[in-house]
This record gives structure tokens, C-alpha cells and sequence, in this order.
């Protein structure tokens, strides 16, 4: 009995050490790249074991080295029977957004909208042609002898006319304006029959004080090029936006595929760890209770396996919505493979030249900029509108006669017809653009409200609203500086949070490795390794979402320095303490803790 219980119990020490060497994690260093504080790690302080039988003296098997691969390292997605894999870096993810990404689509259609404004601003000056046709025909009867006939008096009419108006951009306004008429009469008081009538005017207005530097119209066009400006500044933004929340969906995505491998390991070590307490059981090392305690902590780590791979699927259909446009064929069949690994590399932060660069080129500041400058056209325009209105008018006419000519002589009321004189239509022309019956006037009108106008009241409505604006620039300045200072914190924070995460994880594989040596000795408990191995998973967890928030706030770095960022990891959140199996200890799940952080939806 004695010899079978020591064969079992090399059995049971061979598969330890195998289990020691499996527990390495694909997300460690390798000895080089230990930091010195991991060195040479304080001894653990266990407590007392509890009694039960000696095990067996039998000398441990040596281990290997631990080979450890970085932390998040390529891995690949694997797609269904039925299902498109599709393999994209970084680069190639953003560079399909910003050709499909809906919202970008929307709002590259704003400047194209803006120069339409422009343009329709600009239709008060364009020039303006009319043309009329006129017919009639009167019938009247005589009210007195003096009416020209006996009988029915009768009118026939054939016109037509032409006009060319102008709004300049300078405030002038001019028309040009022909009209022309044939009639035929019975009535014997008529000189003409028929009558060729002509008529050419000219007016030119020009107002001289109010409305002669800045009017309604040049206020519109100004501020409607200013709002084009504003709008390609917005389009900017959105598309500094749309990479900054491509690049975060694309590491969140590469997250959740290497939460899942460190899950998956984790359910395989308390797999491997309930296959030994039953082999202990089996011996007579361990009480029958232990392998209750083993039973349940496979069961809580498939449940953490069960929220990371609800946690991919989530993470991806994010990526999906924000590369490509739902009209894509196969738009919910195909899986998106990440192929690039994580790009952890410490940089150095500058802050007062961040803080320039923001202040200068920051997309909200010059927008409220341009915005100011809006205003300033609006207090340019009530400052003319105070002044009098005094415009000057002139107008010309020129007229002209032709077509038959009656000579009338001799006796008799009217006097008879004794003779006709034919005038053409080129003489009616010579007469109206000779200047033959010319007609000059020239008018000057002034006019000004007694009392507040309502220009003024507008006007020290709008120096109120400039001064706010004001104001507010500054208040804006003094959060973009804030809001950069804190960038800069956080990226150096997290630079020392993934130093700190890594040498923990470290010394949790050597916590883990001491255990189960223990443990094979017969000097610790079943519970410590499975706490050890506990530890040891959330270690990952912790470096994985060290380095995550480390690669994230790089990124809102560089996009805050030119556009708002909303949304970014702080602190608290970063140091939000987390169970055993990888879940938040507030919410008790862990199925938004990979996206939320550095997520910032887009508009």
C-alpha cells in the first residue's frame, strides 16, 4: 500500500510541475525584460497549513524556464462556415472609414450645403431681364361730340417691352428699361392711325449714407463664406473624431480577443487544478470537500470564458458600425480579423507645446472664433444702419412717335384729312436714342427716426453679444488647456500603470509557481492555488487593460491637441478594483468594461 501511494503521489508532482510551466502567460516578458522590481520578490506569507497527512518526501522534477510572449500579442479571428474573414490593420481600418463611415458621409455633405448658401446670398446682385407682350381692344361709345365719332369708338393695341435691372454689390442700383406700341383708332381727333409710340428710361439709385459701405446683402454673403469656413473646420474635426474613435474600437476589439485567451487559460488551469484534487482525493491527501470548492471555480471562470466571448461579439459589431456602410454586401456575415499588434512604445510628452498647438489649432476654438467674427459683420451692419438714410435718384426717359401721320386743313371740325407723312420705325428709333424728347430728373431723400432706432438697439444688443462671446473664448481656452494638461497626465499615468501591472503579473506567476510547489509538498491548501491562480488571471487582466489605456490615451493625446475629446479613461476608472474572474466589482459584469473606456461615439 505504501509503494502505491507513492507512485501516485510522483504522478501527482509530475503533473504539477507540467501545470507550473503551463500557467505562463502569453502576455509576460521574458526574463530580460523583468523589471528590477521583480526581481528578487518579498517571500509570501502563508499561513499555517492545516493538519492532515504528511505527503510522500519526493524530491520535486525541475521546471524549464518560463518563456513568456508580449502582452497582446496577434490573435487571429477565426470565421465560420459561411462567414468572410476579413484581415485589416490599424491604418487600413481607418482609412475605410473615412470613406464609408456614415457620419463622416454626412458631414462632408455641409460644406457642399455651405457653398449653396454662398451662392444663393450672392443672387441679390445678379442681374435681372424681363420681357412683356401686351394685346387689346377697346370699344366705347361716343359721351359727347367731342368724343371723334359718331358711333362706336374703337381702340386696338400691340405692345411689348424689355427691361434690365441690378443690385451691384456696392449698393448701386440701376435700371434699363424699352417699351413699344402699335394702335389703330377711328377717333377723328387722332394724328396717328396707326401710332408707333416708343419709350427708353433709365434709373440709377444710390443710397449715400446708410447702406454705402455694408448693406443686408453683403452681411449675408460675408457671414454665409465665414459659416463655409466654420463647416470645413467641423469636417475636420469629425474626421479627427472618427479616427480617434476607429483607432479605440480597434484596440478595444484586440482586447476583447485577449481577454477571451486569458479567460480561456484561466478555465484551463482550474480544470487542470480539479483533475489533481480529485487525484488527491483518490490518495487520501485532501478532504472529499475540496474537490466542491475546485467543481465551483471552473464553473465561475466558464462564466467569465462566457462574458468574454459575448464581450468580442460585442466589441466587433462596434469596429463593424464604424468602418463601413450598412449597405455593404455581407454586412453582418463577415468577421473582422485585427492584424496588427498592440504599439507600445513610451513617448515623451511636451505639454507646453501641446497646449500651443491646441490653443492655436484646436477645431471648437476656431469655430468660436470664426463665430465672433460673424458677429463682427453683424455689429458692422447695425453700426451703418444708425446712420441716415439719404439716397439719390436719376431718371431718365426718352420718347418717340411714328407710323401715319394725318395732315389735316381746311374747313370744318376737326378739319379733314388733307394729306399723310409716313414715319418708319428707324425714325422712331433716331428720335428716342437721339435724345430728341428727353426727360431728366434727379430727387435726394433723407430720412432718420427721432428717437432709438431699432439699428441701435440691435447694435448694443450685438456689442453685449460679442463681449459674451469673448468671454466665453476664453473660458473655452482655459478647458482646451485643461483638457490637454490632464491628456498628458493621464498618458504618463498609464505609462507607469503598465510597469506596475507587468511586475505584478510577474510576481503573480511566481506566487502561483510557489503555491503549487507547496502545494505538491504538502505545505499548502487547495484554496491558496486556486486564489493564486485567481490572482494570477486578474494580473493579466489588469496589464492587458494597463497597456489598452496606455495605447488609448496616446491616441486622445494627439486628437485633443486638435479636436474635443469626450469620453477619455481617468483615473478612478482605471483603478476601479475587479473580482477574481475579471468582472467589475461595482456593476458585476465585464461585458462593458472593454469598450468603455476611450470610446468616444461619433456624432
Amino acid at each position: 500500500m505504501r509503494s502505491q501511494i507513492r507512485s501516485r503521489a510522483r504522478l501527482v508532482l509530475a503533473t504539477t510541475a507540467a501545470l507550473a510551466v503551463f500557467t505562463t502567460s502569453i502576455f509576460g516578458q521574458s526574463a530580460q525584460q523583468t523589471p528590477p522590481a521583480a526581481q528578487n520578490p518579498p517571500a509570501a506569507q502563508t499561513p499555517p497549513p492545516p493538519q492532515m497527512p504528511p505527503a510522500p518526501q519526493t524530491p520535486a522534477e525541475p521546471t524549464t524556464p518560463t518563456q513568456t510572449n508580449p502582452p497582446l500579442a496577434v490573435i487571429h479571428v477565426e470565421a465560420a462556415p459561411g462567414q468572410v474573414l476579413k484581415s485589416l490593420s490599424v491604418d487600413e481600418a481607418v482609412k475605410i472609414a473615412l470613406e464609408q463611415n456614415l457620419g463622416v458621409q454626412i458631414e462632408r455633405l455641409n460644406p457642399a450645403i455651405a457653398d449653396l448658401a454662398i451662392t444663393q446670398a450672392k443672387t441679390a446682385w445678379t442681374p435681372t431681364l424681363g420681357a412683356g407682350f401686351t394685346a387689346s381692344k377697346q370699344d366705347q361709345p361716343p359721351s359727347s361730340f367731342l368724343s371723334g365719332a359718331s358711333g362706336n369708338i374703337n381702340n386696338k393695341n400691340v405692345g411689348g417691352n424689355a427691361s434690365f435691372s441690378q443690385l451691384t454689390p456696392f449698393g448701386t442700383q440701376y435700371q434699363v428699361s424699352y417699351d413699344q406700341t402699335r394702335g389703330t383708332t377711328n377717333n377723328l381727333f387722332s394724328s396717328f392711325d396707326p401710332q408707333l409710340s416708343g419709350n427708353f428710361a433709365f434709373t440709377v439709385a444710390q443710397p449715400l449714407l446708410r447702406g454705402f459701405k455694408y448693406d443686408i446683402y453683403r452681411l449675408q454673403v460675408d457671414q454665409a463664406r465665414k459659416q463655409k469656413e466654420i463647416t470645413d473646420v467641423a469636417l475636420n474635426q469629425t474626421i479627427a473624431l472618427t479616427i480617434r474613435t476607429v483607432r479605440t474600437a480597434y484596440w478595444e476589439y484586440k482586447y476583447a480577443l485577449a481577454s477571451l485567451d486569458v479567460s480561456q487559460q484561466s478555465l484551463d488551469l482550474a480544470r487542470q487544478s480539479l483533475r489533481d484534487t480529485k487525484a488527491r482525493v483518490e490518495i487520501g491527501t485532501l478532504a472529499p470537500i475540496d474537490v466542491v470548492q475546485a467543481e465551483s471555480e471552473v464553473a465561475a471562470r466558464e462564466e467569465a470564458v462566457i462574458l468574454a466571448q459575448a464581450l468580442i461579439g460585442q466589441s466587433e459589431d462596434t469596429l463593424r458600425r464604424l468602418l463601413y456602410d450598412p449597405t455593404t454586401p455581407q454586412f453582418w456575415q463577415f468577421r473582422l480579423d485585427p492584424s496588427d499588434p498592440v504599439p507600445f512604445e513610451t513617448v515623451a510628452v511636451n505639454v507646453n507645446g501641446a497646449v500651443l498647438k491646441a490653443l492655436r489649432e484646436r477645431t471648437d476654438l476656431v469655430q468660436n472664433r470664426k463665430s465672433i467674427e460673424n458677429t463682427h459683420y453683424s455689429e458692422k451692419y447695425y453700426k451703418n444702419a444708425t446712420l441716415p438714410a439719404l439716397n439719390a435718384r436719376v431718371d431718365y426717359n426718352a420718347t418717340g412717335l411714328a407710323g401715319t401721320q394725318l395732315i389735316r386743313g381746311g374747313d370744318g371740325f376737326p378739319p379733314p384729312v388733307i394729306g399723310t407723312i409716313n414715319k418708319s420705325a428707324s425714325d422712331l428709333l433716331n428720335d428716342i436714342f437721339s435724345g430728341k424728347f428727353p426727360q431728366w430728373t434727379f430727387s435726394l431723400n433723407m430720412t432718420y427716426p427721432i428717437g432709438t432706432s431699432s439699428a441701435e438697439a440691435a447694435l448694443a444688443s450685438t456689442r453685449l453679444q460679442e463681449k459674451q462671446q469673448d468671454i466665453s473664448l476664453r473660458n473655452a481656452e482655459l478647458s482646451v488647456v485643461t483638457q490637454v494638461r490632464d491628456a498628458a497626465r493621464q498618458l504618463d499615468a498609464n505609462g507607469k500603470r503598465v510597469d506596475a501591472t507587468r511586475s505584478a503579473r510577474v510576481l503573480a506567476e511566481r506566487r502561483l509557481e510557489a503555491e503549487e510547489k507547496k502545494f505538491a509538498a504538502g505545505m499548502s491548501t487547495s484554496f491558496l492555488v486556486i486564489q493564486a491562480q485567481r490572482d494570477l488571471a486578474q494580473a493579466k487582466i489588469n496589464e492587458l487593460r494597463a497597456i489598452l489605456d496606455y495605447v488609448n490615451s496616446k491616441t486622445d493625446y494627439d486628437t485633443v491637441q486638435i479636436a474635443p475629446v469626450s469620453g477619455s479613461s481617468n483615473f478612478n476608472n482605471a483603478a476601479q478594483p475587479t473580482t477574481g474572474t475579471g468582472q467589475n466589482a461595482t456593476t458585476g459584469s465585464n461585458l462593458t468594461t472593454g469598450a468603455s473606456t476611450g470610446g468616444g461615439g461619433q456624432q
